[in-house]
């Protein structure tokens, strides 16, 4: 299957269960165990959709490594804002 086959596929898939496609707000992430990665080149609708590192689905951040690192690192950030946030009641005899 050539990629033009594929892009009239999906295309076909979408149209057909009633799913709109935004580019804009896409993004293409290859998960591999190789050093050396390959630029993607994928395309909606004459539309280049950009590659990222990782990306943000359902509330997990999911990077091309399969790594955990940035969700840990983006849930400790939220919690040392909310540790800040009770600390700051606390000194203020709010609580």
């Amino acid at each position: 299957m050539t990629p033009h086959s594929r892009t009239v596929e999906n295309a076909l898939w979408s149209v057909e269960n009633a799913m709109k496609i935004n580019p804009g707000k896409s993004k293409a992430i290859s998960f591999t165990r190789g050093r050396v990665k390959n630029s993607l080149n994928y395309f909606w609708e004459d539309q280049r959709i950009p590659e990222a590192s990782s990306c943000k689905y359902l509330g997990i951040i999911i990077s091309s490594e399969l790594s955990w690192a940035e969700q840990v690192n983006y849930r400790v950030q939220i919690a040392w804002k909310a540790l800040h946030f009770i600390m700051r009641i606390i000194q203020n005899g709010k609580l």
